[in-house]
């Protein structure tokens, strides 16, 4: 009996023991006594998501001795990975850095427009716009130029308003999943880079996000710019393509269109042919003044020599189109540039596009766009054969000795063009093609201004 009370008591002891050993329940929670004694696990709690880690302030400038660096203000913004900068002669002689950023490659935005493109391209220019400084750093002891012979390969840091710190540009385009990584691990930041990168794809965003770009054009034309499609017309001939620009003009038909092209300095135009098939809307969004979509097809205007973009169309039960030619904004006007009879007749322009280097006639380059020139003297004024239909002036002038030649059309509306011969001229119009030859479109008497 004693040796049955001794077991029963021994139990009960442990059993005291056991309950006090029990882990005291957090303030606000209560603990299953059943779970406690039996060891029974309870429910885990579900996990908090990690908060995104800001890699684009993980790290700072190298400082002097392993890099090269500089502050610089903004020249040119171009896409989402190339800016020109300024700087001093002492970097560069010609006071323009062109900075290729290390590591990333951003969807083009500057010849066949890619997704994504034009929100990296806006994400590099206000984050740069913003900033209360920018520095420009190699990934070496010296500035090492990018494959194309032109550019710079750097680091872009900036300080935000009212920050003490810089951010890595570079890096935070990876980290909101705006770029493609390339090289990104061969360099001084190759190890942030990639957790940047793999983070963007591991919260799916922008272009790991498997979600449409809401600013890309998803119709079935090809999606490019101006300055693309007038280096490459032959290679676009019979395509539909879309791309926008400033419409300068209405003459016959057809709008004359044109866009800055700020990479390399030029500007770029052609003619879209509307015929009579578009009203209401559609003539409306063609309305000089506007900066608009432009959809259609590359054709070759036989009677012309020259390309234009034909089948455009608005459907005004379906807004939504793809298709559907859009307006994109009001205000603009014709830039009017400058150029000599000397850039008109043998001029030639070297351009560095994604595609290689490449040079063109500067006439071909500026075919429908718009220009000025000064002090064209009048040599001879040819008028039009009263008997036809045809109502525009020849005017054959000389700049220095060499010939330019201006169409004047709607001759005689308050000027009468035989007075024009010896006189000095300064005109403004559309670089034009006629048999061949290239001459100034001059669309009414406005376009001239006689010299004192």
């Amino acid at each position: 009996m004693k040796k049955v009370c001794s077991l029963l008591t021994a139990w009960l002891l442990l059993g005291v023991l056991f309950m006090g050993c029990t882990a005291p329940a957090p303030s606000g929670e209560t603990v299953s006594t059943a779970s406690a004694v039996s060891g029974t696990a309870s429910p885990t709690p579900a996990a908090t998501p990690l908060e995104p880690e800001d890699y684009a302030a993980s790290v700072q400038p190298a400082g002097s001795g392993t890099a090269v660096s500089q502050i610089v203000t903004v020249h040119t913004f171009i896409d989402g990975d190339t800016v020109h900068f300024n700087v001093p002669e002492s970097v560069n002689e010609t006071g323009v850095l062109k900075a290729r950023f290390l590591a990333v490659n951003t969807p083009e935005s500057t010849g066949r427009v890619e997704e994504y493109g034009k929100a990296a391209a806006a994400f590099t220019k206000e984050r740069l716009q913003q900033a209360a400084s920018i520095l420009v750093e190699s990934d070496t002891g010296q500035w090492n130029i990018d494959s194309t012979g032109g550019r710079y390969l750097v680091w872009v840091w900036y300080k935000p308003q009212g920050s003490a710190v810089y951010r890595n540009l570079n890096i935070e385009l990876l980290q909101e999943g705006l770029a493609q990584p390339y090289s990104a691990a061969n360099n001084r930041y190759g190890s942030v880079c990639t957790q940047a990168l793999n983070q963007a794809k591991a919260l799916k965003l922008k272009l790991y996000s498997g979600q449409k770009d809401p600013d890309y054009y998803y119709g079935d034309a090809v999606e490019l710019t101006l300055r693309e499609l007038r280096c490459h017309l032959a290679e676009y001939d019979g395509m539909k393509v879309a791309f926008e620009g400033n419409i300068i003009a209405n003459r016959g038909n057809s709008v004359y269109i044109e866009e800055p092209d700020a990479e390399s300095g030029q500007v770029f135009g052609i003619t879209a042919y509307y015929g009579f098939s578009l009203s209401g809307t559609g003539m409306s969004i063609l309305s000089v003044g506007n900066r608009a979509r432009i959809v259609g097809t590359v054709q070759y205007y036989e009677a012309g020599g020259t390309y234009q973009i034909s089948g455009l169309s608005y459907r005004e039960i379906q807004p939504d189109d793809p298709n559907n030619l859009q307006k994109l904004g009001d205000g603009v006007s014709a830039l009017y540039t400058p150029m000599t009879a000397e850039e008109l007749a043998f001029g030639t322009v070297a351009l560095t596009l994604e595609s290689g280097e490449m040079t063109l006639p500067v006439a071909q380059m500026r075919l429908d766009t718009s220009v000025s020139m000064t002090g064209l003297l009048v040599e001879q004024v040819q008028l039009p054969d009263p008997k036809g239909e045809n109502t525009a002036v020849t005017l054959y002038c000389t700049q220095e000795g060499i010939p330019v030649t201006l169409r004047l059309e709607k001759a005689g509306e308050g000027m009468d063009p035989s007075s024009l011969v010896g006189k000095r001229i300064d005109v403004k119009g559309l670089v034009d093609c006629f048999a061949g030859s290239y001459q100034i479109r001059i669309l009414s008497n406005q376009g001239i201004i006689i010299e004192n």
